[in-house]
């Protein structure tokens, strides 16, 4: 896919300014420093959304320093269509600025028919992360996530798979993603003894829903591995849009495929009274969530969505007003 010159769209120059706003983490006890706030391209950028309107996002979140991107072989849609689209605008804005940026993608789920293109299979992982630098037109990314267990191949291979990746130099670092804390630390022994650098899992974590603080975050520090938190403001449950109940255009009204109406009116009072915090703070209630977040133990990142250049400069916001007070966050707690 071509970006047609004609379209408007300036030649891409990146601010000068773009590093004095954002606020930079540890991941873990790496050398890394991943941005406060990451930018998933897990929707909006597939073949069937608005390639000029992601250039700009992309553009946008540059700008404002995020460095860090996240892909994975099957965003779109369709599958690959995300990584695809990606290439051709970094291709086109970003190729003279590849040592400042920071790529992700991943493996793991559904990507091509048979029973080679799913799971955790030596096959699959590598096969998987040839293509994916094809179609984004990269030499490596910087790392790669194997992006859930695969109770059926064993940790060693999966593990032994990425090392080899790093050792054939397609990635700099590995991460997990989905894994259970016992998986976890499992695999960081693994990784350790082939001396791969691990450094981040990558988990869903929000207000809403906080099953990695029963042990996973804990086996992270252990194991001096950040954690970059997916889905922070629970499929839009934690934004103003249901404050005042469910509107008819949201996603909870048609019932979409990770927010049913039924979840969103069992937390309608809970997300009220978040909204009162998040008022009297100043913020917006998804400036809030984000920033409690990255007050959370071992989270090095936030990885956000955005359907529009607006969307994502509201939830830099976050960055305004990071700190809490207890009693704040004991009402947070109260109405998690």
């Amino acid at each position: 896919m071509q970006i047609n010159d004609k379209s408007g769209i300036t030649e891409y120059k990146a601010k000068a300014n773009r590093y004095e706003t954002m606020k930079y983490i540890r991941s873990g006890k790496s050398g890394v420093l991943l941005p406060a706030i990451s930018l998933g391209l897990w929707h909006n950028f597939g073949f069937v959304d608005d390639l000029h309107k992601g250039r700009n996002i992309l553009r946008a979140a540059f700008d404002l320093g995020i460095t860090h991107l996240d892909l994975a072989n099957n965003y779109g849609p369709p599958y690959g269509s995300a990584e695809e689209n990606f290439g051709t605008i970094f291709k086109n804005d970003f190729k003279s600025y590849r040592d400042e940026l920071f790529i992700a993608t991943k493996a793991g789920y559904d990507m091509w028919p048979g029973p080679c293109g799913n799971w955790g299979s030596r096959k699959y992982l590598i096969s998987s992360l040839d293509q994916s630098l094809k179609r984004m037109g990269l030499d490596y990314v910087d790392v790669f996530y194997h992006h859930r267990p695969d109770p059926n191949t064993p940790l060693e291979e999966t593990m032994g798979a990425l090392a080899d990746i790093v050792r054939q130099g397609k990635a700099l670092y590995v991460g997990i993603s989905n894994y259970q804390p016992k998986e976890t630390a499992e695999a960081a022994v693994l990784l350790k003894e082939m001396k791969v650098p691990f450094i981040l899992h990558q988990a869903r974590y929000s207000i809403f829903d906080r099953w990695v603080e029963d042990g996973l975050l804990d086996a992270l520090e252990d194991n001096g591995v950040g954690c970059i938190t997916f889905s922070p403001l629970a499929q839009g449950m934690l934004t103003n849009k249901y404050v005042n109940g469910i509107p008819d255009d949201s996603r909870a009204a048609k019932n979409f495929t990770y927010l049913e109406r039924e979840q969103v009116e069992n937390n309608l009072s809970k997300i009220e009274n978040l909204a009162k915090i998040a008022n009297e703070r100043g913020q917006t209630l998804s400036q809030m969530a984000i920033a409690w977040l990255l007050n959370r133990k071992a989270v090095a990142s936030v990885l956000i969505g955005a359907s529009s250049v607006q969307q994502l400069k509201e939830n830099m916001g976050a960055l305004n007003q990071l700190a809490f007070t207890d009693e704040e966050l004991k009402l947070i707690d109260k109405n998690s």
